[in-house]
């Protein structure tokens, strides 16, 4: 679906270029179940999807989705940070930019690489050197104060994602409430609400990723 590519050489056919999509967020916001969510539902579209994921010294995360029978084990690489998440993700994205290549290149059929940072803080972004699009995941169960916090995370993401949203009943949080201050914060940019056990918001989110970054309603 994603229509870039480059030639590799003069007589060449072009190699496709998956986009990049970036998910970021403070840990424990729900970023790797938001992606067991996302790849069957973007390959229900027709989706071609591979997964880089980032921790400071272990494959945690990517063992978890190369286990869950949602993805070709293949499909999903691990980048060790080894120092701030952030660093790897908008410092210096080399590592990064170095597992989505290899991916890229093992499998030039993918129209999508989600790129998974390490969880981080509310200053976490990414390098534009290394995505194209980028989802920031902040949860009801970190206090709906999140959103006048305003971090840089919050306010330069291209989609904001507020998850667990069932929770927020059990912890004293307005949904509606952090909802109104997000839109309000982000000047009206697209904030979606996620309940990833019930699939709530899945199917708004993958519309927003088709529409801006595949650009097709497919």
């Amino acid at each position: 679906m994603n229509q870039s590519a480059s030639m590799r050489g003069k007589g060449r056919p072009a190699l496709k270029s998956a986009a990049r999509i970036g998910i970021g967020g403070p840990v424990g916001s729900g970023k790797t179940a938001l992606i067991e969510r996302l790849i069957p539902a973007l390959t229900a579209r027709g989706v071609d999807v591979a997964v880089v994921t980032n921790d400071l010294v272990t494959k945690e995360d990517a063992l978890r989705l190369q286990r869950s029978g949602l993805i070709d084990p293949a499909r999903v690489l691990a980048v060790e940070a080894g120092a701030c998440p952030h660093t790897v993700i908008r410092e210096d994205p080399s590592l990064n930019l170095a597992a989505a290549e290899r991916l890229n290149q093992m499998f030039p059929e993918a129209d999508v690489i989600f790129i998974e940072s390490g969880g981080d803080n509310l200053a976490s972004t990414f390098s534009l050197d290394l995505v194209d699009y980028w989802l920031f995941v902040i949860d009801t169960a970190g206090g709906d104060d999140i959103p006048r916090k305003k971090g840089p995370g919050i306010i330069r993401c291209d989609t904001l994602v507020i998850n667990k949203i069932d929770l927020a009943p059990h912890v004293g949080v307005s949904v509606e409430g952090m909802l109104e201050e997000a839109l309000a914060v982000r000047a009206g940019r697209p904030v979606i609400q996620t309940d990833c056990k019930r699939l709530t918001g899945i199917d708004d989110l993958v519309e927003r990723l088709l529409h801006d970054v595949l650009f097709t309603h497919a």
